[in-house]
């Protein structure tokens, strides 16, 4: 939050140069999966004393780094605030442009210092946009699995997804399913905390009647140091991330960063027994492959049902505004988001784990991936179908039913045709977000369902770096590639 909210000043409310280059820039540390950032920092900082190859650190200099610094607390956290902080920015961001100036101003002409002014004016206008960055912050870090997996494990550092994980793995599923009903509860404690601190404030308008001005605070010598210390951030979140995965997809050895045992083997060798037990390289391996068809599958799959399910919320929410039965599916539809990831997976697996009464066992199944893939995303597709239909006015669809339509034939030729565009942001929002999804799958995926993350997860698991790190990059490559969409969709509709 601190982070995201000081980048967010400097964007909004100062002349910083290159601002729109670096908003643009700010989002793709999110873009990136945050395990990968775990993964990239694995390779810089691992040590040979647990697990036995060094990272690109102690290769280069010879220094072993120490355990806290290489696994544990420490990593987790800084690697979870790289990759979360565009919550916090987008958010108070929008927030700081919608405050004017002259609020700061009267400040300053009745003699408050800066300080005074962010203390007392500033903070409590952004505060709603500040406790809505950390519930959505919070709720996803307490339910992410592969960070803390792959860089707590080592040293026996636990959280609650990670015991979930082992206890259903290790066949004691009570005690998973009780922790994911733990997690539940603080993220239903720390929500009610959230509405009760932002019910307690008096206002917040920023946006009314009167003018309206926006004034840049000039960073004056402040400008250019800032810009590299902005620089150096997108360095350490996106650029280096990249780079060591590259690099050690193409390391012959693990511990071994020289240039002359670079190799593509690990992309396009043949199955050799001398390496990785004989598997070939990721783009002629018949698992990979077909894990990365799953992968595509289940994404397009669950974005297209999630999509129409979401046109349908929007319409049932646009239509009975005003009504408690729209609010409250409004609200509804978007609890999945709440709800940590592995939690809501453990969930379905406790669910859908045996018959019950007319519910067929779905363990193992295709159909229960999508199906909580689905159910957790419909956030995304009920918000770009709520944003779709209220663009659409109402007698368009009075006009038709007085010409005698029936309500089947009004949705499809009239209320589909006109939404669809909006909602294909939605489409491809999902889209992206299950291409690398981990948490919420890696307890109900099977060797016949398994996806790209979960190999990924499963090379690292065994010590097959390269294979994972290459993995990683062909995930990378697939979501920018889908943001690079979801962004040329989305400016139309503001998603």
């Amino acid at each position: 939050m601190f982070i995201g909210s000081f980048l967010a000043w400097l964007v909004s409310r100062t002349d910083l140069p290159f601002k729109k280059i670096i908003a643009t820039m700010a989002v793709l540390p999110y873009v990136i999966p945050s395990y990968i950032h775990a993964l990239a920092w694995l390779n810089l900082f691992k040590n040979s004393r647990i697990g036995g190859a060094a990272g690109v650190f102690q290769y280069l200099t010879g220094i072993t780094p120490p355990d806290w610094l290489s696994y544990g607390y420490f990593p987790i956290v800084v690697t979870l605030s790289i990759h979360y902080f565009p919550f916090t920015f987008l958010l108070v961001s929008a927030a700081l442009t919608s405050i004017d100036s002259r609020l700061e101003e009267s400040g300053e002409i009745l003699g408050a210092t800066r300080f005074h002014i962010l203390r007392r004016i500033t903070f409590p206008l952004v505060l709603p946009a500040l406790l809505s960055s950390f519930i959505l912050t919070f709720s996803r870090v307490l339910g992410t699995f592969g960070t803390p997996y792959f860089l707590g494990t080592p040293v026996r550092y636990y959280t609650l997804s990670t015991q979930i994980y082992s206890n259903i793995i290790n066949r004691i599923p009570s005690v998973g399913y009780i922790l994911a009903f733990v997690l539940i509860i603080i993220s239903s404690a720390v929500i009610y905390i959230n509405q009760r601190m932002i019910g307690r404030s008096k206002s917040f308008v920023t946006i009314a009647g009167k003018g309206f001005r926006v004034t840049e605070t000039p960073l004056e010598k402040l400008r250019y140091p800032l810009l590299c210390l902005i620089g150096l951030l997108f360095v350490a979140s996106v650029i280096l991330p990249l780079v060591l995965l590259v690099w050690q997809t193409l390391t012959l050895y693990p511990n071994d960063y020289s240039i002359k045992h670079l190799t593509l083997l690990f992309w396009i060798g043949k199955a050799n027994t001398a390496f990785a037990e004989g598997e070939a390289g990721i783009l002629r391996n018949p698992a990979i492959i077909g894990a990365a068809w799953n992968s595509i599958k289940l994404a397009l799959v669950s974005s297209v049902i999630a999509g129409f399910i979401g046109i349908f919320i929007g319409y049932a929410v646009v239509k009975g505004r005003n009504t408690k039965l729209a609010s409250a599916v409004e609200q509804m539809s978007f609890l999945p988001y709440l709800v940590p990831g592995i939690a809501f997976g453990a969930l379905y697996l406790a669910l859908f784990s045996h018959r019950f009464g007319p519910l067929p066992a779905l363990y193992g199944t295709f159909t229960l991936v999508a199906l909580v893939c689905i159910a957790k995303n419909l956030p995304f597709t009920g918000r770009a179908g709520i944003t779709s239909m209220l663009q659409i006015g109402s007698e368009l669809e009075e006009a038709s039913e007085t010409l005698g339509a029936r309500w089947v034939t009004r949705f499809r030729r009239i209320i589909l045709p006109l939404s669809i565009q909006g909602a294909i942001s939605g489409f491809i929002l999902v889209f992206i977000t299950v291409m690398r999804e981990l948490s919420l799958i890696i307890l109900l995926v099977t060797p016949e369902t398994r996806t790209l993350t979960t190999m990924t997860f499963r090379y690292q698991e065994q010590g097959y770096t390269q294979f994972s790190s290459a993995i990683s990059v062909l995930i990378i490559i697939i979501v920018i590639f889908g943001e690079s969409l979801s962004r040329r969709f989305g400016k139309k509709n503001g998603i």
